[in-house]
């Protein structure tokens, strides 16, 4: 009898579903909004609601249903309970049990970012290694530990949470965690314009594409690709910052392979160029050899990695 599995993302605004077989195959995936109103009371129903739906459309028994992954926008504890999800407006929330208990089957859960290094370590840029560290810059700096195929979610679910080591002290505003110099200021999108910002002031009489306009992260990178010299300056920091960083994770768990996600990484290979050179300078000497890729199931990868949390 053949046998299936959910992958859920949820996210701040929309529930995005993925039906897979146990090879890992999505074969059906759709979304749903997340209604957070009442203190999010209605997210969990709703998902229950939804894995019953298609079980019904897909005219399955619970019997071939291997499991529910979900993935959440908060620290989830190893044993699937949130104490804190400020996007859904949750306090503590013990998500398998409540979802067992709505569906009769088997559930997990874990923490979004963490979802996605799996997905990416079982169907993505990490594909074909059990030991990954995925990084994801967007609008801030995301992060997720794989180690020998597991997901690392440590005591509070706060494992992973790469964007939020403190790397500089040049930056002096709070982060949004309440320290200040993490990680996040100043390689997500918003750092990385941060750092042009900065470079900038601190050289009036060079010359830019940049200067004196608005800019996006998307045009600093635009600006290194046409050879601009004070973007290059800007994509050096940034490769200093994340590459140190890295080197500084590696001795940890030892990766295999790093991965690159997030709407940054839509710049290309030439994101990797400058953290690799830097990881390399300061790694560790038995950790050197850790290979760098982009993701490549962008928007999917939550999905996967809460489908393989069940297999």
């Amino acid at each position: 009898m053949k046998q299936y599995c959910f992958g859920i993302d949820v996210g701040g605004t929309t529930i995005k579903c993925g039906f897979f077989n146990t090879e890992g195959d999505l074969l059906d995936k759709w979304e749903i909004p997340t209604r957070t109103e009442d203190n999010g009371s209605k997210v969990l129903p709703d998902i229950a609601q939804t894995v019953k739906d298609k079980i019904e459309e897909r005219g399955l028994t619970k019997d071939q249903i291997e499991g529910i992954g979900v993935d959440i926008p908060g620290p989830v504890t190893g044993k699937g309970e949130v104490n804190m999800a400020v996007n859904l407006h949750w306090g503590h929330v013990d998500i398998v049990s409540e979802m067992e208990k709505m569906t009769g089957i088997r559930t997990k859960a874990v923490n979004d970012a963490n979802a996605a290094a799996l997905g990416e370590c079982w169907k993505g840029g990490g594909a074909g290694h059990k030991n990954l560290i995925m990084v994801t810059l967007g609008t801030g700096v995301g992060g997720g530990v794989v180690v020998e195929g597991k997901v690392i979610a440590g005591s509070g679910g706060a494992g992973g949470e790469i964007g939020h080591v403190h790397v500089t002290e040049e930056v002096t505003e709070p982060c949004n965690c309440g320290n200040t110099g993490c990680l996040e200021q100043v390689a997500s999108a918003t750092g990385i314009v941060r750092l042009a910002k900065m470079q900038l002031a601190k050289t009036p009489d060079k010359a830019s594409i940049l200067r004196g306009k608005t800019f996006s992260c998307k045009d600093v990178w635009d600006a290194v690709k046409a050879g601009d010299e004070l973007a290059d300056d800007v994509a050096e920091k940034f490769g200093d910052f994340l590459g140190r960083a890295l080197a500084a994770f590696a001795t940890v768990t030892d990766p295999e392979i790093f991965v690159i996600g997030g709407g940054v990484s839509k710049a290309g290979p030439i994101i990797l160029d400058y953290v690799e050179k830097y990881y390399r300078k300061y790694a560790f000497s038995a950790c050197k050899n850790a290979t760098f890729a982009l993701a490549t199931l962008g928007n999917d990868a939550g999905m996967y990695g809460a489908a393989k949390l069940v297999l």
